[in-house]
């Protein structure tokens, strides 16, 4: 029995992906250190680390368990995990704890877990496994009401809690998804729109709100947000857009310019399902919510309210230079001017304390594991493999790219974490599990 074991932890090591594992140590060696310094101002050090080196030991075990598990299963489960995946956020809305305005957790004391992480992992394999089955249909209407009704189920759930932070990974990498598939750019283009009305709806009287701040003393740019701001106007320009797109494919077509009737009719459903979708995002979201997904276009509007942490990231990571200022020698991070420091702002602590240097060495292997994802993709023996990595490794770059735009200035505040070096015991857990479905498809890319 004992070396059957040996036989297999050596079969698993010597055909893993070590570049992947590599990165992913590393990466979370520079978290356990930055999580560290993060904790000491609070006194919360050895609970942070203690949280976090129980959820990595689990996690690597979840690696490990579904790196030896053959990931075409998946398709023949695809059913019941979705269930599963839905129960696990209904479950969480019964019987959850709320933090932070949201009931999203289940709390066992002296650690807690949260549903949506590893739900997220569960809808790339569901998504990927429907997508592969039905790839031939991809030019129907038809396929694509099936792929968002498989996406609404989970974002139902989700906005009920309400956590539009974690809703957000699911568009990049439903679209991305989709895009290997074969679809249609104007599909993706349509997404794009309904997507951008759901979100950007909401945010539009909270960003007129602010520019009046600004433009108290200027006459017709006032009365212009006034205009903007009222309800009706929002309704009439959204009226006259569908009119205008309607009109148009008419006129082609009396031109003799054949545009098929479906395009215009799913442009226009896009449009009025983004503006009806838009007033549950609404209700959703609270007031300092909605002020921090826009004041990262001029933070100082509000510099001690909403954009106070963009403010004190940007000065933090600018304070540290080229070299930083030294472990626990962060004065942002150690004085407690850096606000979510163990957690959404973690990247601003290394840039504080481990400078320009340490910074640009966590982006290169963050880098590289999104590159080995993208490279188990391409090497997968087959379709399904190939999408479970490209949504995988989607869902990495979007949580990169948001986070590290959020901390310099450059993107909104959502409260979407740095994966692999943001605290929290979910987050590592779901992760590491990830890791392992992407070695399970590297371990099998030349086995037919």
């Amino acid at each position: 029995m004992i070396k059957q074991g040996k036989n297999f932890f050596h079969w698993l090591v010597s055909n893993i992906d070590l570049y992947l594992v590599l990165s992913v140590t590393i990466l979370i060696v520079i978290s356990f250190i930055a999580i560290y310094s993060a904790g000491s101002n609070y006194g919360m050090s050895f609970r942070y680390l203690s949280v976090q080196f129980l959820a990595t030991g689990i996690g690597f075990l979840g690696l490990l368990l579904l790196a030896s598990f053959n990931y075409q299963h998946y398709k023949h489960l695809d059913k019941l995990i979705y269930v599963l995946s839905l129960v696990l956020l209904a479950s969480v809305l019964l019987f959850g704890s709320v933090k932070r305005g949201t009931k999203g957790w289940f709390d066992f004391g002296f650690i807690s877990f949260q549903p949506v992480e590893i739900a997220k992992i569960m809808y790339i394999l569901v998504l990927s496994s429907f997508l592969d089955t039905k790839a031939k249909e991809f030019k129907r209407v038809s396929f694509l009401i099936s792929t968002f009704a498989i996406l609404l189920g989970h974002l139902v759930f989700i906005m009920m809690q309400p956590d539009f932070s974690s809703t957000l990974s699911y568009f990049p990498v439903t679209l991305f998804l989709l895009y290997a598939i074969g679809i249609e750019f104007f599909y993706l283009l349509c997404i794009i729109i309904g997507g951008g009305l759901v979100v950007g709806i909401p945010l539009l009287g909270t960003f007129f709100d602010m520019q009046l701040k600004i433009a108290q003393n200027k006459t017709f740019l006032t009365n212009l947000i006034l205009f903007l701001k009222n309800d009706n106007t929002v309704v009439y320009i959204i009226s006259a857009v569908l009119v205008l797109i309607i009109s148009s494919w008419w006129f082609l077509w009396k031109l003799r310019i054949r545009i098929p009737i479906i395009y215009p009719v799913v442009l226009c459903g896009a449009i009025v399902l983004g503006c009806v979708s838009s007033t549950f995002v609404e209700k959703s979201l609270k007031d300092y919510q909605r002020k921090r997904l826009v004041v990262f276009l001029d933070p100082h509007v509000d510099p001690r309210g909403s954009g106070y942490n963009i403010i004190q990231s940007k000065i933090a990571i600018g304070s540290g230079k080229f070299t930083g200022k030294g472990l626990k020698k962060g004065t942002q991070t150690q004085l407690g001017f850096l606000p979510e420091q163990h957690t959404d702002f973690i990247f601003s602590v290394i840039g504080e304390e481990g400078g320009w240097i340490i910074a640009q060495l966590t982006l290169i292997f963050y880098f590289l594991f999104i590159w080995r994802a993208l490279v188990i993709a391409k090497e997968s023996r087959d379709r399904y493999g190939s999408l479970m990595a490209i949504g995988i490794a989607t869902m990495f770059a979007f949580y990169a790219v948001i986070n590290i735009g959020m901390v310099m200035g450059m993107m909104p505040v959502t409260g979407i974490p740095l994966l692999f070096l943001s605290y929290g015991g979910s987050s590592i857990f779901s992760s590491l599990c990830a890791v392992g479905v992407l070695c399970s498809i590297y371990i099998r890319r030349h086995t037919y």
